[in-house]
């Protein structure tokens, strides 16, 4: 297809394309003259995978990343899952203090090693955001936090495609990026359910 009917076919502008074009976040078409190249279903995958991470709010340079890592993919699962993680996650911040996190997902079965350490980090720092804040997590919904978070883990590493590389990639980054937001928001909902629930009838008194 035509680069008109590429963008016809995924609803990115030729502009929008062509700038993706230039800045190697796409790969080059078949070219049939000069001026024209014809694009393909790969095309049309890969603009999917741009556009939705561009649309959550990730830079052009960690696109590069992930696009970088789609065309020399780790073999080993658990490589790749780490590469996804890091092509999306901010730059580790050396100063900030990571032992409070560490205590936290050692819940997890953390170990040195285990993790990446931009994520450790960014854990630490939204626990330092709380207790600048004054806010007090009890222990019972720290550890209610990081037993969910095992069994969701648990239930999304189980569905990890293994047929190719490329879907497995898909798939780690776009659910990092995209359902980490549906994530926030059922929890908001559970939150106004269980509200609801407990001060149906305007008690007050603390639980058990």
């Amino acid at each position: 297809m035509r680069i008109s009917e590429l963008a016809k076919a995924t609803g990115v502008s030729v502009a929008s394309i062509k700038y993706y074009l230039r800045e190697g976040l796409l790969p080059e078409g078949v070219r049939s003259s000069p001026t024209q190249a014809d694009y393909g279903d790969a095309h049309v995958r890969r603009l999917g995978v741009i556009r939705a991470l561009i649309d959550s709010g990730v830079s052009v340079a960690e696109v590069r990343r992930v696009v970088a890592m789609l065309a020399d993919p780790p073999e080993n699962p658990n490589d790749l899952l780490g590469a996804a993680h890091a092509a999306v996650t901010p730059p580790v911040d050396d100063d900030v203090d990571t032992a409070s996190a560490q205590e936290l997902i050692a819940g997890l079965g953390w170990q040195p090693g285990l993790c990446d350490d931009a994520t450790v980090a960014a854990i630490a720092r939204a626990l330092q955001n709380i207790e600048r804040a004054g806010f007090a997590m009890p222990s019972a919904v720290a550890a209610e936090y990081v037993d969910a978070m095992r069994r969701i883990a648990d239930a999304e590493i189980a569905h990890v495609p293994l047929s190719s590389p490329d879907e497995a990639v898909r798939y780690v980054v776009l659910g990092s990026v995209l359902v980490e937001p549906l994530l926030l928001s059922l929890r908001r909902v559970a939150e106004q359910i269980a509200s609801g629930r407990r001060f149906a009838d305007g008690v007050t008194e603390s639980p058990d």
